[in-house]
């Protein structure tokens, strides 16, 4: 597809957002990709496959977007929360990607609310891949609020901050493991996929970003709901220091019975929350909703 498609480099993208009187803003987490080596590499690593619905968040001014039509024939429906980007986004694709544009389907919508219904692709099927430059101010809350509403997102190539990635990959144990590793770990397993320079971006940030893969799988098999286990370790990650009789003391009523629970789950009270695995937090969040159905 390389020849059909006309990929956007620097001086192409500070000419569309002068014409449109757009400057990248940081309430918005905006940073835009300008260098086209590091969009192929993404939607190479991104392996899109023909049948793939792909949702891309955050396609700014079509960097990416335009990489994903030349990586293969699959479908985009490309989530925007600027109007006026959102609007320009067809135009450029049109003028760059001519043959290929019809297959990509803008929504101008803000991606931390939308639902499956919002966003079927061609013969009304859901997204089942992620691709995206995600905003650094929400990225993880935009990741996991996307992870739930849309179950046919089968795999995923986020560029995320790189302290943010660090936190997504943690395993237990690890000094940035937090709530973050916990609650995608619920959804998907998480992977480094590679570092991006700051140097790729307009404006430059401050910061590096990575690339994280997903690939979701099933949640523990517990009998208790996703909401009830998340409760469980934003108590337990709350206060971090603390061991887990301590911290979860409000959250079971008192320390004592935190520590009961924690043992009828078979955890030490005397641990931290960056001990415990995804799988531990649904057991003990389990152990506490069957001793309520039992009252």
């Amino acid at each position: 597809m390389t020849g059909e498609v006309r990929l956007l480099g620097a001086a192409d993208v500070r000419e569309i957002a002068g014409r449109l009187g757009v400057r990248p803003s940081k309430r918005l987490g905006q940073n835009f990709v300008v260098e086209q080596g590091t969009v192929r590499k993404i939607a190479a690593l991104a392996a899109v496959r023909p049948a793939d619905v792909v949702l891309e968040v955050g396609p700014g001014l079509g960097s990416l977007t335009l990489a994903l039509l030349e990586a293969g024939p699959a479908r985009v429906v490309a989530v925007e929360i600027d109007r006026a980007l959102a609007a320009e986004l067809p135009v450029t694709l049109a003028a760059r990607a001519p043959r290929l544009a019809d297959r990509v389907t803008v929504i101008h919508a803000d991606a931390l609310g939308v639902r499956e219904t919002d966003l079927a692709g061609p013969r009304n099927l859901p997204p089942d891949l992620l691709v995206a430059n995600l905003p650094y101010n929400v990225a993880v809350p935009v990741l996991l609020h996307l992870l739930a509403a849309l179950p046919a997102l089968a795999r995923g190539l986020v560029m995320v901050q790189a302290e943010v990635a660090d936190r997504i990959c943690a395993a237990p144990g690890s000094r940035v493991y937090g709530a973050p590793s916990v609650k995608v770990a619920w959804f998907a397993a998480a992977r480094p996929a590679g570092t991006v320079p700051r140097t790729v971006f307009w404006p430059v940030p401050n910061v590096d970003s990575r690339l994280v893969a997903l690939r979701r799988h099933d949640p523990p098999a517990v009998t208790v709901g996703r909401e009830e286990v998340f409760a469980v370790v934003d108590a337990a990650f709350g206060q971090r220091r603390k061991t887990l009789r301590a911290a979860l003391s409000g959250w079971a009523g008192s320390a004592p019975e935190a520590e009961r629970l924690l043992r009828a789950a078979g955890i030490d009270p005397a641990a931290r929350g960056e001990a415990l695995g995804v799988a531990q937090f649904a057991r003990l969040a389990a152990v506490r909703a069957a001793e309520r159905r039992t009252l």
